[in-house]
């Protein structure tokens, strides 16, 4: 296999993820509504669908006011990360020595910095899916269903944004840099809920700048209130001629969102690390650099305009950080993905705590699926659902935990399994939202939140 090749994408299903993901997200940008979900202008433009839902209590938060959701994309190996094994048998246990953490359990090498802030997380040794198919399981890790031809099924921020909708004027639900291209999106629920992309990646060289979040040059602001009026001419004739009102007032809603992100000094700081002081980009870590795709990490750039976009009031921010699927050479793999990640994560966690924000934020890291316990040929490991290793850190989840446990080659969960039904009903708990509840598809179809699954008790505080 061509290892440069391998480093960039992985095997042929990943590598043709990644290659849809990206023709979708400049569809966006042109202004095709895809699975990704919205970008400004799309907020401008977009119809809703169907948004009523059905046997749900009355809205109320739960510990969790906000989500950071990291997503580590390809088959995150948690032998070489958080559940190493060094007892096991050479080709078991794999490339690496182990570090111990704060609170007495071991990591990998590679993990130090999280190592020394593991009293404020909880890892969840025996996670379970059900297929190790790319395409499939981030579509379930994200939705909480498999994907069927029948109906789609909506992505969890996009439930989070049905459910409680936007908050201090911010959007509910923002996508870093763009959506995951196989995670789903708004499914049957209204389109006005799915992610607002940046179009742009923090962690880029050059100046960041939020596609379509500025005015386009030669607009003043005046030109923008002229054609607002003139809009709301237009669209009171519409209602007199027995328009749609129910796509006339998404509409409404669309334009005002977009109105607000455009024109407020709040939002617009949200967006930008400009005034982020130097000892806090340190924390986060910078300099980063990929050697396998020549470019800059930008997860800790990424994790850092996370934490400015809760804390300005959005409820559900998705970040992706990809690329961790290691058929061959995965010891190169983790010697370049790994540090960055470490030192982004540890100080997205120090960063909320000491700002107060880490009872009020849960932080997920979840991938679709691990690697087999068994180290391959090429000196990498396949694909593997039976067992792996997901974090919770916040919004009411125990800290300093390790729950469940593998067995002795991370092939099975040995104690306290964990389907990702669980672990995802678990989250929605936490967000007070009730993911038995059902939510109406097409106006007619109950369907549950989540496709069964159970609480987790044993991951929360007392």
């Amino acid at each position: 296999m061509n290892r440069q090749h391998q480093d960039q994408a992985g095997c042929s299903a990943y590598r043709q993820l990644g290659r849809m993901a990206r023709r979708q997200a400049i569809q966006v940008g042109v202004g095709i509504c895809g699975a990704l979900g919205l970008s400004l202008s799309d907020l401008l433009r977009n119809e809703a669908r169907a948004e009523s839902k059905k046997g749900e209590s009355s809205k109320k938060d739960g510990p969790a006011k906000s989500i950071i959701h990291l997503n580590l994309g390809g088959g995150f190996a948690s032998q070489e990360s958080f559940d190493p094994k060094p007892e096991a048998p050479a080709e078991y246990r794999g490339p690496f020595n182990v570090t111990k953490t704060k609170t007495g359990e071991l990591f990998s090498e590679h993990f130090g910095r999280m190592a020394q802030v593991a009293d404020k997380f909880t890892v969840v040794r025996s996670c379970q899916c059900r297929i190790p198919d790319h395409g499939l399981a981030t579509y379930h890790l994200f939705t909480g269903y498999l994907p069927t031809t029948v109906i789609d099924y909506p992505q969890m921020g996009a439930v989070v944004s049905q459910h409680f909708g936007p908050r201090e004027n911010m959007p509910a639900y923002v996508a870093v840099p763009n959506s995951n291209g196989f995670s789903g999106g708004t499914g049957y629920l209204s389109s006005k809920f799915g992610a607002f992309q940046l179009g742009a990646d923090p962690g880029d060289t050059g100046p960041f700048r939020v596609k379509d979040f500025s005015l386009p040059a030669g607009l003043t602001m005046e030109q923008l209130e002229r054609r607002r009026v003139a809009r709301q001419i237009v669209e009171q004739r519409l209602r007199k001629l027995d328009g749609d009102v129910d796509q006339l007032n998404t509409q409404d809603e669309f334009f005002a969102q977009a109105q607000t992100l455009l024109t407020s000094p709040k939002a617009q700081a949200a967006f930008s690390l400009n005034d982020e002081p130097e000892h806090i980009r340190k924390l986060y870590g910078t300099g980063y650099r990929l050697k396998a795709r020549n470019a800059p990490a930008a997860v800790n750039e990424r994790l850092l305009l996370s934490r400015r976009l809760v804390e300005a009031g959005v409820r559900f921010v998705t970040i992706d950080y990809g690329g961790w699927d290691s058929h061959s050479n995965i010891k190169a793999d983790f010697e370049d993905k790994a540090p960055p990640l470490d030192h982004a994560i540890a100080g997205l966690l120090t960063d909320l705590d000491q700002r107060g924000l880490l009872d009020s934020t849960l932080v997920m890291i979840t991938s679709e699926f691990g690697r087999t316990p068994k180290v391959n040929n090429d000196n990498g490991r396949d694909h593997w659902a039976r067992s792996y290793s997901m974090i919770l850190a916040g919004g009411g989840i125990q800290r300093g935990l390790i729950y469940g446990a593998s067995d002795a080659t991370a092939s099975e969960p040995a104690r306290d399994p964990v389907p990702l039904e669980d672990f995802l009903h678990t989250v929605y708990h936490q967000l007070g939202i009730n993911a038995d509840a059902e939510l109406l598809a097409f106006g007619t179809r109950p369907i549950e939140i989540v496709n069964g699954g159970k609480l987790v008790k044993g991951l929360l505080q007392s």
